[in-house]
């Protein structure tokens, strides 16, 4: 995340509609890539949902070496100073922001897990209730998007503390790979979300190593929405629908400003240019209960 005043990146490991008892939900113009082919410099072919049978174990499959990380050390000591720096890039954070300002309505209650002090809202978009849960208490204050705050390690203590169907999207930005205990976090997203709300997780391939847990720093890109993907599918069973990973990498030559270099020249030679770090979202609808 940049610091104020001036582009800061920290050391990182560079790895390779719907509508619930007749009330619009949050979420709902994703299940389509209508949305997505809307979007600016997002590939909508890079959209991908998961059957079933995408899941075979009959419960959850991982291990607690699967979750395990290079530094068991208390996350609170970990976060006690404040890093107000971007762990993405602009034009990772753009896409992000732009599709927060497609999945988001107007008026939802949003809860942020492991925010910090900016949580990539469309700043145009007028929000209801905007919750932020993390790990320090300066970032939080300086993030004038939150409506309030609270502290927690959901590492040490996997529960969320809000009552049942408070919120209508919860998210989290590049942070699901430091949970150690998905199945229990997935399970409150669950918990806390009213019928048919969206929970949408987004990661890049940066982090901080030691804290990622291994079955992360084991995998690919690819496999790494494999694994969010199942964290729904499995926390709770059946309780999430349209489970579906996202690319919202900008394409190739995207960063630069307009007009710099011809079309002519980016048809030819755009899949050189460098086109900053990948974005991807990996989202799910909780299931909506209706009574007939």
């Amino acid at each position: 995340r940049a610091q104020a005043g001036g582009t800061v990146r920290t050391t990182f490991l560079n790895s390779s509609a719907a509508v619930a008892c007749g009330r619009m939900i949050a979420g709902a113009i994703l299940f389509g890539t209508t949305a997505v082919n809307a979007m600016t410099n997002i590939d909508a072919t890079r959209a991908r949902r998961f059957p079933p049978s995408d899941f075979p174990a009959p419960a959850w499959p991982y291990s607690r070496r699967d979750m395990s990380r290079m530094d068991e050390a208390a996350d609170f000591n970990f976060y006690s100073a404040p890093r107000f720096v971007t762990h993405i890039d602009e034009g990772a954070i753009a896409s992000l922001t732009q599709y927060y300002d497609e999945a988001l309505l107007a008026g939802n209650d949003v809860l942020d897990l492991c925010s910090s002090w900016i949580s990539h809202l469309p700043p145009n978009k007028e929000l209801g209730r905007v919750v932020g849960l993390g790990m320090n208490a300066r970032e939080l204050e300086a993030n004038e998007q939150l409506t309030e705050w609270v502290l927690r390690d959901l590492n040490s203590e996997p529960t969320l503390p809000f009552d049942d169907e408070s919120f209508d999207a919860v998210l989290n930005v590049v942070s699901v790979d430091y949970l150690n205990k998905p199945q229990q976090v997935f399970s409150e997203m669950h918990r806390v979300l009213r019928p048919g709300g969206v929970a949408l997780m987004s990661f890049s391939n940066r982090c901080f190593p030691t804290k990622a847990v291994k079955i992360w720093l084991d995998a690919d890109d690819e496999e790494r929405k494999h694994i969010v993907a199942s964290y729904f599918w499995y926390a709770p069973r059946d309780g999430w629908a349209d489970i579906m990973a996202i690319d919202l990498k900008p394409s190739k030559g995207a960063g630069l400003a307009s007009g710099t270099l011809p079309s002519s020249f980016l048809g030819l030679f755009g899949s050189l240019l460098p086109s900053g770090d990948p974005m991807i979202v990996v989202r799910a609808n909780k299931r909506a209960t209706c009574a007939t």
